[in-house]
């Protein structure tokens, strides 16, 4: 009898085991599912529809959300070949991208481009600046964020980033004045920008 209880005990256990190892797998799994069935639903969209620029949009938006940065700019140059106006939408896309995998040369390329479509976009002018200071010019990024900062005055992070600049550039009396300006307005930036004097880096 005791021989029959550890036996049924043991495949109990066993059973136990079983339903909890696949019942978390299936939670694992379903984690990682709706980022693949995502992707899976839009190639289907392209492959039903494959003259659709915008279904192409979407799907270099879903790569470029799980980081698959060449299947995004794959999609997005194929949505541009299919309407060079969604120029509009996919430069500032195709310029993320690249700057994304540290391609800053072709990032500038795009960030450029899109301001054909909108040349007071304080967003793509911020952008350029960022690749500027990613390729050590900081006159050209201080040009940029100045450009960011005309047309949106109240941009915080534009504002930090020129401070940065300056201090590389040995104008630490210009990054104090935005440190002045930063600590009414985003305190973790001040912070941060503070680390940057004190260090002058």
């Amino acid at each position: 009898m005791a021989y029959i209880d550890r036996h049924l005990f043991t495949s109990l256990l066993l059973i136990v085991a079983v339903f909890f190892m696949s019942g978390s797998a299936v939670l694992t799994l379903s984690g990682c599912d709706s980022s693949s069935k995502e992707l899976n639903d839009l190639q289907q969209a392209v492959w039903q529809n494959p003259e659709d620029p915008q279904a192409y949009i979407r799907l270099g938006n879903a790569y470029a959300r799980q980081q698959q940065y060449d299947q995004a700019v794959e999609s997005y140059e194929k949505a541009l070949s299919l309407n060079p106006q969604s120029g509009i939408t996919v430069y500032p896309a195709l310029g993320a991208a690249y700057f994304n995998r540290k391609k800053y040369t072709k990032a500038l390329e795009y960030f450029k481009k899109s301001l054909e479509y909108s040349p007071d976009d304080s967003l793509r002018y911020y952008d350029i600046g960022n690749v500027y200071l990613q390729l050590k010019k900081c006159d050209l990024a201080i040009d940029a964020y100045l450009q960011a900062i005309a047309n949106s005055t109240a941009f915080e992070e534009a504002h930090y980033n020129l401070a940065i600049c300056y201090i590389r550039t040995g104008r630490k009396a210009k990054a104090q004045e935005i440190y002045a300006w930063l600590q009414d307005k985003n305190n973790y930036l001040a912070v941060s920008l503070e680390r940057h004097l004190e260090n002058n880096n």
